[in-house]
């Protein structure tokens, strides 16, 4: 049974092992369709959903700090490598700038409901300039009852200092880059911390009063294998964060070239690459953790569970969140930004944001304006992706998905995916694992590109 039950599975994973997005947001990047036209419209568009929703809902706010001492080759971020820190104060003062264009479309004073410090590596700043920075971007507004404000540190520079100074400001949730444990692996990726310098940022986090702790894991890395998930997850499982995201390696050479340094050979195949995360799984079930929406785990006590247990789990650009605003600012290089009609995104380079925003041109660089029939494929995806289920009003719903899209969903039923019906789909436990190829069912813009060459990581 066990063996029927295994060559089953391989074969699902050669048939839906293949490029699909990640649905941080739809249409996805590659889809959007940018003219220049976007710059014009850009901060009225934001204006317009500010207006209509941050009495009520409060804005997210996303701060992209790029900067990293050192490449870690497996990273898929937008980063700046330099051990110069002496670029800290001029991009901050650009962030400022690049604030006070949407400040000067507030009417009333702005409630940040929620904030995210991303990267790059935002520990990289002195908490003396992180401190300044955040006091500049809070002038002129409300705080927002009960915030959520987190941020993503390096466990070898994340100081007691980071900890303290973020936590004055009203961050409450930080997350660690932890990867893999194994020495090989971190070579490898060139991504170098022991396992003290982790123990030693959680006891420092939790002694400051976090409420929510998160490890980043990744599978598929070059040289992993079962027993190397192994002991990285039992160390996992000494420091019990309250919450996981145990993600799939991307391998995407042609888009990161730093991914080069190693080959596809030393990466696990298709099957041993699924077999790595579902060791992973099993071990964190086992320990008590609760499978979130796509590749993240959370305790019960943690608010991540509870809003998906509530159902109010949202996804935005910031991955899941626990509230769900209309409007996302996203301050900084390469920072996209959501304003419920449209996604706007800025320019890629440090140099080009900084200057641009000197000589007070436009920072955007891509973007998109949502159609209607958008607007609905979007709600769609974020139902499955966040409930793992969406509920029809009707049968006209069909008329959303691609050709052949419904025929591809009864293959998924036979297969034991999902369940559907005309007025409901919900993933099934076995579909968990292929949630991205549901999405990309309703995924028209995907189907309907004609565009060649690779665009995607694949999605087992």
């Amino acid at each position: 049974m066990n063996a029927a039950k295994d060559q089953k599975i391989e074969k699902l994973i050669q048939k839906y092992n293949i490029p699909v997005p990640r649905y941080t947001s739809y249409p996805t990047v590659p889809m959007w369709e940018y003219s220049k036209d976007l710059d014009e419209a850009w901060l009225g568009l934001v204006q317009k959903v500010y207006r209509e929703t941050n009495a009520q809902k409060g804005i997210s706010l996303y701060i992209h700090l790029p900067f990293c001492e050192h490449l870690c080759t497996y990273c898929g971020c937008t980063q700046h490598i330099t051990r110069n820190h002496t670029v800290e104060p001029a991009y901050i003062e650009a962030l400022l700038k690049e604030w006070k264009q949407y400040t000067h479309r507030f009417e009333t004073p702005h409630k940040i409901r929620e904030m995210h410090l991303g990267g790059g590596t935002p520990t990289f700043f002195s908490p003396e300039n992180l401190q300044y920075l955040l006091g500049k971007i809070f002038e002129g507004g409300i705080p927002y009852e009960n915030p959520d404000f987190s941020f993503e540190g390096h466990p070898n520079t994340t100081t007691r200092a980071h900890l303290d100074t973020l936590y004055s400001m009203g961050f409450r949730r930080v997350s660690f880059g932890v990867q893999d444990f194994d020495e090989k692996v971190q070579v490898t990726i060139n991504r170098i911390q022991p396992y003290e310098n982790v123990v030693s940022a959680t006891r420092h986090a939790r002694e400051a009063g976090y409420q929510s702790i998160n490890f980043d894991l990744v599978y598929g890395l070059p040289f992993q294998s079962l027993s190397v998930i192994d002991e990285t997850i039992n160390k996992v499982l000494e420091l019990m964060p309250d919450r996981i995201a145990f993600y799939s390696y991307a391998h995407v050479p042609w888009k990161r070239p730093g991914q080069r340094k190693y080959t596809e050979a030393d990466l696990p195949d298709n099957a041993y690459k699924r077999a790595l995360y579902e060791k992973g799984r099993e071990m964190l079930l086992q320990a008590g953790y609760r499978e979130i929406g796509m590749d993240h785990f959370a305790l019960p006590h943690d608010s991540l569970y509870k809003a998906w247990e509530a159902k109010k789990l949202h996804r935005n650009f910031m991955g899941y969140t626990i509230f769900e605003t209309d409007l996302m600012i996203g301050l900084g290089m390469s920072a996209i930004s959501d304003a419920r009609y449209a996604f706007a995104q800025n320019v890629k380079k440090v140099k080009d944001y900084q200057d641009r925003l000197s000589s007070g041109q436009s920072t955007l660089i891509n973007g998109h304006i949502l159609s209607e029939e958008d607007i609905k494929i979007q709600g769609i995806i974020k139902e499955i992706i966040c409930q793992g289920q969406v509920v029809f009003y009707d049968a006209a719903w069909q008329k959303t998905l691609p050709a052949g899209g419904f025929h591809k969903l009864i293959e998924m039923e036979q297969e034991g995916l999902v369940e559907v019906n005309e007025k409901s789909l919900k993933v099934t436990n076995p579909g968990k694992p292929f949630i991205r190829n549901i999405c990309s069912v309703f995924d028209k813009r995907h189907w309907q590109s004609q565009a060649t060459g690779p665009r995607y990581s694949k999605s087992i």
